[in-house]
């Protein structure tokens, strides 16, 4: 199989054919072998029976319909663990992005071979407040952690070799930094395509203001999976082991002074009357805490079992 084509979709009911049909008419151009994997987030419309009817009229046409709405990146997660190609594009379904890249795209991984090819939608037609302004905010953020020169992390356009699909764990929001956890997994040739992108043609956007609030969060993780992930103990170690001993540090001095006032005659009260003593024993407690903070960390690395992250009701 050459090329999978993953497209992950919630409540995409008038667009389905449209872009089916639109997908079908660039193959053709093509040469290759190929299969189309539709991944059914939880639709509360008529999206699985359109669906349905398209993977039964045409063979190269998979579907995969989850039991309820589990986000986009479990989306991709099953149609990466569906797919057969050499080759994996993904998109979205809602007509934004548009079927003539696929070629191009195909070829910068399979002739050029790139490991990973982001789409950037430099010319966009959502709302600049609503959309543009976070969406700049996002990649300069990505960009300064994580070191991957990307325009855009967001575009839902991207191509990639099966290895690296196959590779990586795609969980919680982090489709946005597919390329950073390509990048962490050690796949660094990643280049970048400027891409059509198109006025939304039915329906409106299923994100909301709370995925801005995630994709923060999510940086945060993937800053700390990138240099800690494989060894929680050297961050919560380190850290404990300073604290401790700046808490003792401390302690040792409180109770060095009140030795050095009892030998003088000097006029002392109880150590507890002096306020370093407490903050001592809070930064030594502090210190303990992250220490067993790594420490599980350690052990929950080496023996947590894997789990699914969401449940499929049909395939077809």
């Amino acid at each position: 199989m050459n090329l999978s084509i993953v497209i992950p979709l919630l409540n995409e009911e008038e667009s389905l054919p449209e872009l089916h049909a639109w997908i079908l008419r660039v193959m053709e151009t093509m040469d290759i072998s190929y299969e189309i994997i539709f991944i059914d987030d939880g639709s509360t419309d008529g999206s699985w029976d359109v669906l349905d009817t398209l993977s039964r009229k045409h063979e190269t046409t998979h579907t995969i319909k989850f039991l309820s709405n589990y986000g986009k990146s479990q989306a991709l997660h099953a149609g990466f663990h569906k797919a057969q190609g050499e080759v994996v594009i993904t998109m979205d379904a809602d007509l934004q992005d548009s079927p003539d890249e696929i070629p191009e795209l195909y070829h910068m991984i399979a002739d050029q071979h790139h490991d990973l090819v982001s789409g950037w939608k430099k010319k966009r037609y959502d709302s600049v407040i609503a959309k543009n302004l976070p969406s700049k905010l996002f990649n300069w953020a990505a960009r300064k952690t994580s070191g991957v020169q990307l325009n855009d992390f967001n575009c839902g356009l991207k191509a990639y070799k099966a290895t690296v699909i196959k590779n990586i764990d795609v969980h919680g929001e982090m489709h946005r930094y597919i390329p950073v956890l390509a990048k962490n997994a050690g796949f660094s040739d990643i280049a970048q395509k400027e891409v059509i992108h198109q006025a939304r043609k039915y329906g409106t956007t299923k994100f909301g203001y709370e995925r801005f609030i995630n994709g923060f969060l999510d940086l945060i993780t993937i800053a700390f999976i990138s240099k800690y992930g494989k060894r929680p103990m050297h961050l919560f170690g380190a850290l404990g082991v300073i604290m401790f001993m700046l808490g003792f540090i401390t302690a040792g001095y409180v109770g060095f002074s009140k030795l050095y006032k009892m030998a003088n005659d000097i006029p002392y009260g109880l150590v507890t009357d002096n306020p370093w003593f407490f903050i001592a024993l809070t930064t030594m407690l502090l210190g303990v805490l992250f220490f067993i903070a790594g420490f599980l960390g350690e052990l929950i690395l080496r023996n947590g079992n894997q789990v699914n992250r969401y449940r499929i009701e049909k395939e077809v």
